[in-house]
């Protein structure tokens, strides 16, 4: 991109100068505190556009539809945050951190400890994305909610934050990430980059950097310290590593802000520069999808919610399954073969034919089709260690073929099953249940989330989460959706 055209996507914004609170109330750091330190020329590019427009984005400019998006995005965060909270995973994170974690100042979602806010950003952070349950935004496939919630509601539970507040901050970190994203994918990620890591810490940077009330020229610098932590690669998909890069890229987004605010400095220019993050991370670059449309085009709407537990491109294949199999009475003993011509991502990310544990499953689309035939189903508890070794499980899911078929677009999957009387099954797949097309309900939301939420929370306080969640805008201080998650003794 030419500087001419970066001249051109440039808009001006008024400083904002926010004094800052503790939780106790005492003033900490403010804008207006210290003289900072002497700036650099302003750059005219997609770095500073989108920092003056977080700055003075206000959330009485959200659409309706847009805050009851948030809203959505923040149900779903909180359930698949307290469902994972009890995985080996999570256990295993807190006994690490446990004896170095700072203050006790935000809690652990379905737990009852209390870690430091960067610490508890990352515990919450990775909890989400353990199950591959939470929302998903299809254009690039980041889960902004894990990274950009987990910050925010860390951050909110030292420093009081209105629950108008919270919501603004989660919308715009959510808009930050996803277009960064956008101005990248799919080149970044075909590379072999986590998405999510390693733009979702922008969205954390710009989300905790609003409630911070960092100037302008503050969260470009925060920006530009979150282009410095790119973290996630895809390699670790299958391991516990994959969780952990949402849950670094929240507390490493909370750094960046943190930094900023007491006026550590950065490149002006560290998204779009000759050697800044995307030049050097992508082969793609397109600024205009982030710079073009703030505040009028939310890509935030755009976010959908998983009704099965594990990677979106195989959404419509056990789609396909339960249809099927729901439509016709099927049983696994009456199918002789499943055919799938899907697209080749499909292969790419979860081709694994003989997954051995749970973990593995999820990556593993012959697996899937297998327990949605059989259960009708594709939740968490398809995808155990027991579900991956069931011998039911693993004889149908030898009879699943297959075929890479340039045709299929990512979010189809074209499906025959062949029975043994001969009858052959059809279902094409066009967009699947989840999809911004054919979206989750409100009430499967909540479905969803009491199922997470049940054996960890008692059924009363998860109801009373839930209302919390809903009901975001009215609260006088947001931290109380972090408080109704704590587990009881």
């Amino acid at each position: 991109m030419t500087q001419d055209d970066r001249r051109r996507f440039l808009k001006s914004g008024a400083a904002v100068s926010l004094a800052v609170l503790s939780a106790s109330g005492t003033r900490i750091a403010s804008a207006a505190d210290a003289v900072p330190p002497a700036a650099p020329a302003k750059s005219e590019g997609a770095t500073r556009t989108l920092a003056e427009y977080v700055v003075n984005a206000r959330y009485e400019d959200l659409p309706a539809n847009v805050r009851k998006e948030g809203t959505r995005t923040l149900l779903n965060y909180v359930g698949v945050a307290v469902g994972g909270s009890h995985s080996e995973t999570i256990d295993r994170a807190v006994a690490a951190l446990g004896p170095f974690s700072g203050p006790p100042q935000a809690g652990l979602f379905g737990r009852r400890e209390r870690f430091d806010i960067m610490n508890a950003a990352f515990v919450n952070g990775v909890s989400s994305h353990i199950f591959d349950f939470d929302d998903t935004h299809l254009k690039t496939i980041i889960h902004p909610g894990g990274v950009v919630i987990a910050a925010v509601m860390a951050l909110a539970e030292y420093k009081p934050v209105s629950g108008k507040d919270f919501l603004n901050a989660l919308v715009l970190g959510i808009e930050t990430a996803c277009r960064i994203g956008n101005a990248v994918y799919p080149n970044h990620y075909d590379v072999g980059w986590h998405i999510t890591g390693t733009a979702g810490v922008f969205g954390a940077a710009a989300a905790t950097g609003k409630l911070l009330g960092l100037t302008s020229q503050q969260m470009v610098w925060a920006l530009g310290l979150a282009a410095s932590q790119p973290v996630g690669l895809r390699e670790s998909f299958g391991s516990m590593n994959k969780s952990f890069n949402p849950g670094r890229a929240a507390a490493n987004g909370i750094f960046a802000a943190l930094l900023a605010q007491q006026n550590y400095t950065s490149s002006e220019g560290m998204i779009e520069a000759k050697r800044g993050w995307a030049n050097t991370i992508s082969t793609k670059q397109d600024y205009r999808e982030i710079t073009e449309g703030l505040g009028t085009r939310y890509e935030a709407l755009l976010n959908t919610y998983k009704p099965f537990a594990c990677g979106i491109v195989i959404h419509p294949a056990i789609d396909a399954a339960i249809q099927l199999r729901n439509e016709n009475k099927l049983t696994a003993d009456q199918i002789e073969r499943v055919d799938l011509r899907v697209h080749p991502l499909v292969i790419e990310l979860t081709g694994k034919k003989t997954p051995q544990i749970g973990l593995e499953g999820k990556f593993s689309v012959y697996h899937s089709v297998a327990v949605a035939l059989i259960d009708g189903a594709a939740g968490e508890k398809q995808y155990s260690d027991k579900a991956v070794r069931d011998p039911q499980t693993i004889a149908l899911r030898d009879k699943v073929v297959a075929t890479i078929d340039p045709a299929v677009k990512a979010e189809q999957v074209d499906m025959t099953i062949t029975l043994k009387d001969g009858r052959k099954l059809h279902r094409f797949i066009t967009h699947a249940i989840g999809s911004v097309e054919v979206p989750m309900s409100d009430a499967q939301l909540e479905a969803k989330f009491a199922d997470l939420a049940d054996g960890i929370l008692p059924k009363e306080q998860a109801r009373t989460l839930m209302g919390l969640c809903w009901k975001v805008e009215q609260l006088s201080s947001a931290d109380q959706i972090a408080k109704a998650a704590v587990a009881r003794a």
